[in-house]
C-alpha cells in the first residue's frame, strides 16, 4: 500500500506511505477519495489529518506513472480522476488539516493547499516548493486553483509558481503558506489533533457552513475549469519527448 490511514479520537489520520519520498500514486488518490467520502458521510468523525512517513510529505505525483502511461486516453483517464479528487478534497465538508512531517513539492505542495490548515515541522532542511516550471510542467485546473486560494495572494503565487524555487519552514510561515510551526513530530500531530478538534466541536458545528461559503467560489472556479479544460493539453505534455525524458531523469535522481 502506498498510504495508511487509522482513526484515533474520531479524527482520520492519512499518511503517505511510499518508499523513501512517499510518491502520490493512483492508488493514494483512490484512497483519498475514499477517506474523504468516509468522513463525509460519517456524522461522528471529525475531520482528517494529512501527513508522511519518514522525511517527507510526498514528493508530488508518481514520475513513474507520468512516464509509462500505456495511451492518449490512458493520460486523460488519469488526470480527469485526478481533477476529481483533488476537487473531493478541496470541498470535505469538515476539517482538513496538513501535518507536514518533511519535504512537501509539488502534489505534495498542491495537498497540502487544498487543507484548511497546515501545521508545519521546524526544521532547516525541510523543502517546500513547486518546481512544475523548470522540467516543463503546467497545472491543471484543480491544481492552479487549489494552489491560487491556498497561497492567498498573487505576490506569493508568483513567487511559489513562476520562479519554481524551494523555500524553507521559516519563509513559508512568513509568507502565510504554511499556518504553524512546531518543534517535532510528536507536537505536530498533538497540534494537528487540537485544531480539528477545535474548528469542529462547537454546537451545531458552524465550521461546515463557513468553510463552504468561504470555499465556494474557489470550488465553482474548479469545476467550471476542469468542465472547460481540454486534457489533449495533458496528451501533448506526457508524450512530449523532451517533457518525458526530463522526467525520467528527476525520476531516476530521486530513486
Amino acid at each position: 500500500m502506498s498510504y495508511e490511514y487509522m482513526v484515533e479520537n474520531d479524527i482520520v489520520i492519512f499518511k503517505f506511505k511510499n518508499g523513501k519520498t512517499n510518491p502520490i500514486s493512483t492508488e493514494t488518490l483512490q484512497g483519498l477519495a475514499e477517506v474523504v467520502e468516509r468522513v463525509n458521510q460519517e456524522e461522528q468523525l471529525k475531520g482528517i489529518i494529512i501527513t508522511g512517513e519518514g522525511r517527507y510529505l510526498s514528493s508530488g505525483f508518481d514520475l513513474k506513472t507520468f512516464t509509462t502511461f500505456a495511451s492518449p486516453q490512458a493520460i486523460i483517464d488519469w488526470f480527469e480522476f485526478e481533477e476529481e479528487t483533488l476537487y473531493k478534497l478541496f470541498t470535505c465538508s469538515k476539517p482538513v488539516v496538513a501535518a507536514i512531517n518533511g519535504h512537501a513539492t509539488a502534489a505534495g505542495m498542491i495537498v497540502s493547499m487544498a487543507c484548511d490548515y497546515r501545521i508545519c515541522v521546524d526544521h532547516p532542511k525541510i523543502k517546500l516548493g513547486m518546481t512544475e516550471i523548470k522540467i516543463g510542467l503546467a497545472l491543471t485546473p484543480a491544481e492552479a486553483e487549489i494552489m491560487r486560494f491556498g497561497l492567498d495572494t498573487d505576490a506569493n503565487y508568483r513567487d511559489v509558481i513562476f520562479k519554481g524555487e524551494m523555500f524553507d519552514p521559516v519563509w513559508a510561515l512568513e509568507h502565510r503558506v504554511v499556518d504553524e510551526l512546531v518543534d517535532n513530530v510528536d507536537d505536530l500531530m498533538a497540534k494537528a489533533k487540537a485544531k480539528v478538534s477545535a474548528l469542529i466541536d462547537t454546537p451545531g458545528r458552524p465550521f461546515i457552513m463557513l468553510k463552504d461559503m468561504q470555499k465556494r467560489h474557489a470550488a465553482k472556479a474548479i469545476r467550471d475549469g476542469i468542465e472547460a479544460y481540454d486534457f489533449q493539453l495533458l496528451v501533448d505534455t506526457f508524450t512530449n519527448k523532451s517533457i518525458v525524458d526530463t522526467l525520467k531523469m528527476v525520476l531516476a535522481a530521486i530513486s
